[in-house]
C-alpha cells in the first residue's frame, strides 16, 4: 500500500472478494527538504495507507527498505553519468515489490502478493489492463514467473474513474488523492539533484552535430536523455539528441527526419513465456518506453541478449530504458536497451 488511490481500493476489493488482507507500506528512507518537496513513500503517504487500513480493519506493517532503495538510487545515478536513461520503476517492481514483498509475504504465511498496478495476471501469464491508457505492464517485465503465479492485480478490469468511485462510495481517504507520476526519491522534481548528490554529475562536453561539428557545450552528460528536444541550442529548425558518449563527453544532436532507427539491440533479457530457441525468429509488438504505442518487430534472440528489427523505423530509442515485447495483450518480456542502429 502506497497510500494511493489505487492501492487503496485494491485492499477493498480482495476484502469484498472474502481474502484475509495484511497492508504493507515500503519506507524508501527519502524525504524532501521543504513541504513542496515530498516522496510518493513519504510520511503523509505512510500516515494515509494506515488510515485506509484502519478504515477498513486489517494488519498494517510500514516496513524499512531503505537499503535497498538507496542500491536503486546509486544505480540511477551510475546510469547517468554513463549516458544512459535509467527506468528505476522497473528495477523497483522486480527486486522489491516482486522480490522483497514476496520473502515478507512467505514469512508471514500469505498465499498471494497484490498491488495497485493496472494489469492482469491471467492462468499465469501478464496481460494488459481493461484501460489501455493506465497499462502498467511495461513496468512489470521483470516479474519472475513464478512470482506471477501468486500475484493478483484488483484494477485490471477497471478504469481510473471506476477506482476513484469506489473508494469514495467507502468512505476511504485517499479518494480524491492527486496522483504521483514522479520517480518517489526524486523529491525536488530534478533527477539531477539525485545523480549529483550520489557520486556527482556526468563528464561536461560538446554538443555536436550529426557530422561532428561543435555547435555548443553542456555541463555533464546527466543532464540529456536520447530523444530529448527541450534545453537545446537554437540551430534553425528543432533537433533532438540522438546520442550520448559519456566517454568523451559528447552529446550529438540531429534533426527530427534523422532520430528514427529500425534496428535495437538489446540485454538482460527476461522471457514471461517459453523462451524461443536461440536465434528463432519471434513476431511481436515492442514498446521502447511506457507511453510508446507498441510497434510489430521481429526479436532474434541468442541467450541474455537480442536484435530487434521494427517493421518502420521508431524514434527515441534510448539506452538505459525498458523495451518490452507484446503479442496482443500479452507480455512475452522484456529486456533493457543497449543501443540501435
Amino acid at each position: 500500500m502506497s497510500g494511493g488511490v489505487d492501492s487503496s481500493v485494491a485492499a477493498l476489493l480482495l476484502q469484498q472478494q472474502g481474502h484475509e488482507v495484511v497492508g504493507v507500506f515500503m519506507r524508501n528512507g527519502v524525504a524532501g527538504k521543504s513541504a513542496q518537496e515530498k516522496s510518493c513513500c513519504s510520511a503523509s503517504d505512510a500516515r494515509d495507507a494506515a488510515l485506509v487500513a484502519d478504515r477498513l480493519g486489517m494488519a498494517f506493517y510500514a516496513v524499512d527498505y531503505q537499503q535497498e532503495f538507496a542500491a536503486l538510487m546509486d544505480h540511477f545515478a551510475a546510469e547517468y553519468r554513463r549516458g544512459r536513461t535509467p527506468n528505476p520503476c522497473v528495477l523497483c517492481n522486480q527486486q522489491l515489490k516482486f522480490g522483497r514483498l514476496f520473502r515478507l509475504a512467505d514469512d508471514i504465511g500469505a498465499a498471494a502478493v497484490a498491488t495497485g498496478h493496472y494489469a492482469r495476471a491471467v492462468d499465469g501469464a501478464l496481460r494488459t489492463a481493461r484501460d489501455a491508457g493506465k497499462d502498467q505492464t511495461y513496468y512489470l517485465f521483470g516479474v519472475d514467473r513464478a512470482a506471477l503465479a501468486r500475484t493478483l492485480f484488483p484494477l485490471g478490469e477497471l478504469t481510473k474513474p471506476e477506482v476513484r468511485a469506489l473508494a469514495a462510495a467507502h468512505g476511504l481517504a485517499t479518494a480524491e488523492k492527486p496522483e504521483s507520476m514522479e520517480i518517489c526519491f526524486v523529491t525536488s522534481g530534478d533527477y539531477r539533484d539525485v545523480v549529483r548528490a550520489r557520486g556527482g554529475g556526468g563528464r561536461a562536453g560538446r554538443l555536436v552535430d550529426l557530422q561532428g561539428r561543435e555547435v555548443g557545450r553542456h555541463d555533464g552528460v546527466d543532464g540529456f536523455t536520447v530523444g530529448q528536444r527541450k534545453g537545446l541550442p537554437a540551430l534553425g529548425a528543432p533537433h533532438y539528441v540522438v546520442a550520448i558518449d559519456a566517454t568523451v563527453g559528447d552529446v550529438t544532436l540531429a534533426p527530427r527526419d534523422a532520430i528514427g532507427r529500425n534496428v535495437m539491440f538489446v540485454a538482460g533479457v527476461h522471457w514471461l513465456v517459453d523462451a524461443p530457441r536461440a536465434g528463432e525468429p519471434v513476431a511481436a509488438q515492442v514498446k521502447v518506453r511506457a507511453r510508446h504505442a507498441a510497434a510489430a518487430a521481429t526479436i532474434v534472440a541468442h541467450g541474455g541478449q537480442a536484435r530487434i528489427e521494427f517493421a518502420a523505423p521508431v524514434a527515441a530509442i534510448t539506452p538505459g530504458q525498458a523495451a518490452v515485447f507484446y503479442d496482443g495483450d500479452r507480455v512475452l518480456g522484456g529486456a533493457w536497451i543497449e543501443g540501435s542502429a
